[in-house]
């Protein structure tokens, strides 16, 4: 059975995964806006480790870190380790925790894969479009299909508030340890990045607004159709390439996050 402080060491190794993930969709964003190159989304952007030197090990480590940060998500949802409270606002939290966790155990599932097979992957492939439009198609076959989609696209609104909130409060900086204050550049860092995920998940809530308004699955679409969306508007490079960078930042502070967050994981079943 994983220890406390060994599934502690994987959420950290999470937090980094997670910040290589989001550098390398960032990167793929402004190579798109700047030179013409294909958008990745995070499964994508996974996908172009596995023809670099050691991409199976890489793969792997990814692989391990992205569940660990998972079941941090989900412990933190169900065992509530950090007091996130029992109000509205505290419920809300651990639905995300909860969405969180099941996103990275996706994307960990997609490393784990890849990891253990061999051959050339397409890097611009963005499977998460795919995988949303499928989940919309499943969605409107059921009774009240458009509602169920239509909830959906709350549920993401709801999370792309909570990322503007936390890039016009800059709050999140408290999670790291340390006597001394973080330097103010580390702050600037997380506010553009939480302010770029909230940008792409407030698109990616409309288009699963539209696909429950439409009822047509293909009007729905992941963090890919969200940052095409961007490029096709008026001065679309510019929204894309900051948008990227944006990203990339957020991957940054991810790493920064790997060192310094303060993380306590209790999982069920552990003294």
């Amino acid at each position: 059975m994983i220890s406390d402080a060994n599934a502690t060491l994987l959420a950290k190794l999470g937090f980094a995964a997670r910040g290589v993930v989001y550098i390398l969709v960032g990167w793929f964003a402004v190579d798109a806006a700047l030179r013409g190159g294909k958008i990745a989304d995070n499964q994508g952007a996974i996908g172009s480790m596995a023809d670099e030197a050691f991409g199976p090990v890489l793969l792997a480590v990814v692989a391990a870190g992205l569940l660990g940060y998972a079941v941090w998500r989900l412990t933190e949802a169900a065992a509530n380790p950090e007091q996130i409270g029992s109000d509205v606002k505290g419920s809300l939290k651990r639905i995300g925790h909860v969405v969180s966790g099941i996103a990275h155990l996706i994307l960990a599932w997609t490393a784990a894969k890849l990891a253990m097979k061999t051959g050339s992957r397409d890097a611009a492939v963005s499977p998460g479009d795919e995988s949303a439009r499928d989940w919309t198609a499943l969605l409107l076959d059921q009774p009240a299909g458009r509602v169920l989609v239509g909830a959906v696209a709350v549920g993401v609104l709801v999370a792309a508030f909570q990322q503007a909130q936390k890039a016009w409060r800059g709050d999140f900086i408290h999670d790291l340890r340390g006597d001394a204050p973080a330097p103010g550049y580390v702050c600037t860092m997380g506010r553009i990045g939480y302010g770029a995920r909230a940008l792409v998940f407030l698109i990616v809530a409309g288009l699963f607004a539209l696909a429950a308004w439409t009822a047509h699955a293909s009007d729905a679409g992941g963090v890919a159709e969200a940052l095409e969306r961007l490029q096709s508007q008026p001065g679309g490079t510019w929204l894309l390439a900051l948008t990227g960078i944006g990203l990339a930042l957020f991957g940054a502070y991810s790493l920064v996050e790997a060192r310094f967050r303060r993380i306590h994981v209790d999982l069920p079943g552990t003294d």
